[in-house]
């Protein structure tokens, strides 16, 4: 093993270490429809420093999921994230 490299396990698992307070999302968000978790995730009492912070935050758990998610679950998941980008959208021309 070359000097700095890491095993393959610990190298894909620097996910489990990290500690986030910057959404809120209520048990079960996840596993709701798209247009539910888009809207949950947008408002401030979930993210409050808004849609920005709810997209990061799915992101991170499609990318936690990882080929643990089901193709019918994942494409759910980009769906909402689709919804949430154009109201990122909507968020960011608002603010201008």
């Amino acid at each position: 093993m070359r000097e700095g490299s890491f095993p393959m396990a610990a190298k894909n698992q620097w996910v489990r270490k990290v500690k986030t307070d910057s959404t809120h999302p209520p048990a079960g968000l996840f596993t709701k429809d798209a247009s539910t978790i888009a809207r949950t995730l947008a408002s401030k009492k979930v993210s409050p420093k808004g849609p920005g912070s709810g997209m990061r935050m799915l992101t991170y758990f499609i990318n936690r999921g990882g080929r643990g998610l089901s193709a019918a679950r994942r494409k759910e998941l980009e769906r909402a994230k689709a919804l949430l980008s154009r109201r990122l959208k909507r968020h960011k021309t608002s603010a201008k």
